[in-house]
């Protein structure tokens, strides 16, 4: 078991961290009274699954539809500039 004060604590965190996660128990002290433990946050193995959001979210149908405004706005900048003939 290891208990560090705070000072210590902030001094060799990393080196705490290893130790933790290495399975030691870690706490941190303030005046030698233990105040906290430091353990690994385990990680959830449970495959992930979908669907959650299946009828309750509607898209409308012309979602993906270009919008001709907003396509002139940026489009109409780079087409050249049409010059009339000369006579």
């Amino acid at each position: 078991m290891q208990v560090a004060n705070i000072h210590q604590a902030k001094t060799n965190l990393s080196e705490l961290i290893r130790r933790a996660i290495a399975g030691e128990d870690v706490f941190i002290a303030r005046a030698n009274e233990p105040l906290v433990r430091l353990e690994p946050v385990s990680r959830d193995t449970r495959p992930r699954s979908g669907g959650q959001w299946r009828n309750k979210l509607w898209i409308a149908p012309d979602f993906d539809a270009p919008d001709p405004e907003l396509e002139s706005m940026f489009y109409d900048s780079l087409l050249p500039e049409k010059t009339e003939p000369k006579k």
